[in-house]
């Protein structure tokens, strides 16, 4: 029987999130969950089935994956892909297991080249992207970056290498999809570290889904690597654009078809880790470090972006926010939860609940709020105006990964295990 236990909070670094993908295909349903946080990457459904309290007894499987890694599941339909690695030799595991049932339905290996991380970090950090057709995958080795599709077979479609990835904590983006485009960035920083390659470049670049080919790409400045993974936005003139995030070019606006820099606003100092979420026209970016100083912009984006409102006391770095309507809730690294109302800044409530620290994003389903500490504790909170806490759950096993919830389960990963729970009242 797991555990509801109360756990000791602390100061705890945490460096890789997880990202994303937005998909306009018709094909897409309510309840896929195709990108890191779900559509759009706002990581909210309003999925029934979904129990605030549960047990061991309660879960629908439990099953052990190969090797370990923070990559966060993606569903079509009744599949799941993520990603896995082995730690010594960082041979890459791409994976697709049955959504009803738990078990594998293929596995491909890949090698790869042993090199520095971070000690929060793995060689399976991205989260995939997945269509009707494809699951896109990406990882890095020191001289190679591979951006990947295989179909749902596991059979390869195209691979390509878009060159070095320089980091001193390793490799965390992810790719996100836009009707036929794949687009990942790779923001890259110097090293001052002996036998890393010279950095030339950051850039953003969009690929054709089916074929690879590149379609367009955008330089970024070279500056602090930064882990944001796109959203999307339709800009005043009805052109859509991506919205991202970086310390050189702080948070900006991308035309998806083009590429072009539409607009920027430069109002990071620090890494951006966490993902841009657009919540009642205003996006939402973190920025932070290891050292402290994380700060909240509320941004109002387009030709002439304005800041709405800054939170700068126990704000988060690495978890992306999540909202409900006119609420926002930000859930700190060191597990401060504050909720905001979206549109002023205003504070409604702020709590301690502890835990030992998140790498993880919270998401909310219906008026539940979801995030699991690096020990694997699963705290459930009150998505309202009132702070309440739900439930604590013991997984008993590390955990830097961010839920997925599809069909009226939801889905945890931690390093090594992937937990399905709910669905009994879901159609």
């Amino acid at each position: 029987m797991w555990r509801f236990l109360p756990r000791r909070a602390s100061s705890v670094f945490a460096l890789l999130a997880l990202a994303g993908l937005f998909v306009s295909s018709s094909a897409v349903t309510a309840q896929d969950w195709t990108r890191f946080r779900g559509p759009n990457g706002s990581g909210e459904s309003e999925a029934a089935g979904i129990p605030a309290s549960w047990t061991h007894d309660d879960l629908n499987w439990k099953v052990e994956l190969p090797g370990v890694g923070h990559s966060s599941p993606v569903l079509w339909g009744d599949s799941i892909f993520l990603l896995s690695a082995d730690k010594e030799k960082a041979t890459r595991y791409v994976i697709s297991l049955d959504a009803k049932a738990g078990k594998t339905n293929w596995k491909r290996e890949f090698a790869g080249e042993p090199h520095h991380l971070h000690v929060r970090s793995s060689y399976a950090s991205c989260t995939p992207a997945v269509d009707e057709k494809h699951v896109y995958v990406a990882w890095s080795d020191p001289n190679r970056t591979t951006l990947m599709a295989l179909d749902h077979t596991g059979a390869d479609v195209w691979s390509i290498d878009l060159g070095p990835w320089v980091s001193q904590h390793g490799f965390g983006t992810s790719p996100m999809l836009y009707e036929d485009l794949v687009v990942i960035t790779c923001s890259q920083e110097n090293s001052k570290r002996a036998g890393d390659p010279e950095p030339k470049e950051s850039f953003v670049v969009a690929v054709d889904k089916n074929t690879g080919k590149i379609r367009w790409r955008t330089d970024l400045k070279l500056d602090t690597t930064s882990y944001s993974v796109p959203c999307v936005r339709k800009a005043a003139d009805g052109r859509d654009e991506l919205l991202m995030c970086s310390t050189g070019e702080g948070i900006f606006g991308v035309d998806a078809l083009s590429g072009k820099i539409n607009w920027n606003e430069t109002v990071f100092n620090m890494r951006t880790v966490s993902s841009p979420v657009l919540v009642g026209g205003l996006v939402v970016g973190t920025t932070g470090s290891g050292g402290g100083g994380n700060y909240v912009i509320a941004l109002k984006p387009g030709p002439q972006p304005e800041i709405a409102y800054e939170v700068r006391k126990e704000a988060p770095y690495v978890p992306t926010p999540v909202a409900r309507g006119n609420l926002l809730f930000l859930w700190s690294d060191k597990g401060i939860v504050h909720c905001l109302k979206s549109d002023t800044g205003e504070e409604v409530w702020k709590k301690r609940v502890g835990g030992v620290g998140y790498s993880g994003s919270p998401i909310r389903v219906q008026d539940k709020l979801i995030c699991v500490d690096e020990a694997g504790l699963v705290v459930v909170l009150s998505a309202t105006d009132t702070f309440a806490e739900l439930a604590r759950i013991d997984l008993k096993e590390e955990c830097r990964s961010t839920p997925a919830v599809s069909n009226g389960r939801l889905y945890i990963r931690t390093i090594s295990h992937l937990f399905s729970v709910g669905g009994k009242t879901a159609n």
